[in-house]
């Protein structure tokens, strides 16, 4: 095909090339050679050019795993200097990913649904949330080039940031309708979405953890252990806007872990407050400066829009994504 077009994207017969050589095809070989899945062909081949496809295809529109199949390191999978592909990823699962435009982002998506067992859903949940330009709010350009090569592994709190957290799964409206109980209830119901959406090294530990000083009880909303980190995660879920109350409150948490619960090999613990909205202004002031233990984050209970995000996200990553469209745009067009 590309021999038919002279290694044009388009050609102006294009349509009426794909249409006899799906009917010659499918005459030859039988189904599955329909103009839908040639152009699909072809698109994979023009976004990897450099991979050899040695994995079987199967009638399940899965490719069949093959233990010839070599695994592939990130850094090849960044550099596309391999052969193959990954044994365990799915003829579907490449088809999400040959639609992600941005060439950071579909690796980085490649790494993690290869490191992270994705099935396709997942895959397809993840992209549509935008999980890679999300993360990009706490990651200058080196952090944006470790992703892509290494996936999510964080190596201190701050990397366990997302904003906005996407929440969709819980089936809940947005705005005031919210009750913090209903959402908590919602979240440990959809547990598996939420880790998730938490990230890689989340292990649930207890739900309305009791706390008793002097008599007084209080109760952390969810208890997490991260097992890379190697520290307990505590989360509050607040609806609305965050208040200084409580980052006080998450406050005593941590510290109560810290002091009475933590391990003698535990780092410091982590507390994430979730709310609908922050004023960032009054998070600094009122949290120590420099500190690294106490975070907070907003959630959408909605999976927004491509263009939703994108707003959300604009203020802090848009010469990111120029830099890398005005590159790899040219590239992708040669």
């Amino acid at each position: 095909m590309q021999e038919e077009q002279g290694g044009r994207r388009r050609a102006g017969y294009g349509d009426a090339l794909l249409e006899d050589l799906s009917q010659r095809l499918t005459e030859r070989y039988g189904r599955d050679y329909s103009v839908s899945n040639l152009r699909n062909f072809r698109q994979f081949h023009l976004v990897y050019p450099e991979r050899i496809p040695v994995i079987h295809y199967s009638t399940s529109s899965e490719w069949a795993g093959d233990a010839a199949i070599r695994h592939l390191s990130s850094d090849e999978l960044f550099q596309g200097t391999h052969m193959g592909f990954a044994p365990h990823l799915s003829w579907t699962h490449y088809r999400h990913l040959m639609r992600v435009e941005n060439v950071h982002a579909r690796a980085f998506y490649e790494v993690e649904a290869i490191q992270e067992r994705w099935k396709v859903a997942d895959l397809e949940r993840q992209i549509n949330s935008l999980l890679f330009e999300r993360l990009l709010k706490s990651r200058n350009k080196k952090g944006v080039m470790s992703l892509a090569r290494k996936g999510t592994q964080p190596q201190k709190p701050v990397d366990l940031l997302k904003d906005p957290f996407v929440l969709e799964f819980m089936d809940l409206p947005e705005g005031h309708e919210l009750v913090e109980s209903k959402v908590e209830q919602a979240l440990v119901g959809h547990m598996r979405q939420f880790l998730m959406e938490l990230g890689c090294g989340f292990a649930f530990v207890a739900r309305q953890q009791r706390l008793t000083l002097d008599g007084d009880h209080f109760y952390v909303d969810l208890t997490f252990y991260h097992t890379r980190l190697k520290c307990y995660v505590l989360i509050d879920l607040k609806v609305g806007k965050l208040t200084q109350d409580d980052l006080g409150q998450m406050q005593l948490y941590v510290n109560y872990y810290d002091r009475e619960l933590c391990q003698t090999d535990d780092n410091p613990t982590v507390g994430l407050i979730l709310c609908t909205d922050r004023n960032e202004s009054m998070v600094s002031y009122t949290l120590p400066k420099g500190q690294k233990q106490i975070f907070a984050a907003r959630y959408r209970t909605a999976l927004p829009s491509e263009e939703e995000l994108v707003k959300l996200l604009r203020r802090d990553w848009d010469m990111v994504v120029r830099e890398q469209q005005a590159i790899y745009g040219k590239t992708n067009q040669e």
